[in-house]
């Protein structure tokens, strides 16, 4: 009897990859746009900001770094509401409104990405 393929290794997959993004992209951007750039330590011009953003590969960036931190939250809220709240069984609408949020963040967010300067 062969067992039926789900998709839950690539969710899991998904969440530690936004995890690391998380970890790793997040702490350096709010040093740089919380700390660095509003005290005058190093601020960009806003020539070299538009280059930056402009450049395809900011752009890939900005919207891969997006998407997996939105599936790394949308799987932390998943399994808190089944755990944390004893809801599993709202299995199919937890996932519904998880991931469907998910794929309208992502859609935002492309949108966006493409109408940067």
């Amino acid at each position: 009897m062969a067992k039926r393929a789900t998709l839950e290794p690539l969710l899991w997959l998904l969440f530690s990859a936004g995890g690391v993004v998380a970890a790793l992209v997040i702490p350096v951007l709010l040093l740089l746009f919380g700390l660095v750039f509003p005290l005058g330590l190093s601020p960009p011009s806003h020539e070299h900001m538009l280059a930056v953003l402009g450049h395809p590969l900011s752009r890939v960036t900005i919207f891969v770094s997006c998407t997996l931190l939105l599936f790394h939250s949308a799987h932390r809220v998943r399994f808190t509401l089944y755990d944390g709240l004893q809801i599993k069984h709202l299995n199919e609408l937890i996932v519904l409104v998880c991931y469907g949020g998910v794929l309208v963040g992502t859609v935002a967010a492309g949108y966006l990405v493409w109408q940067l300067p």
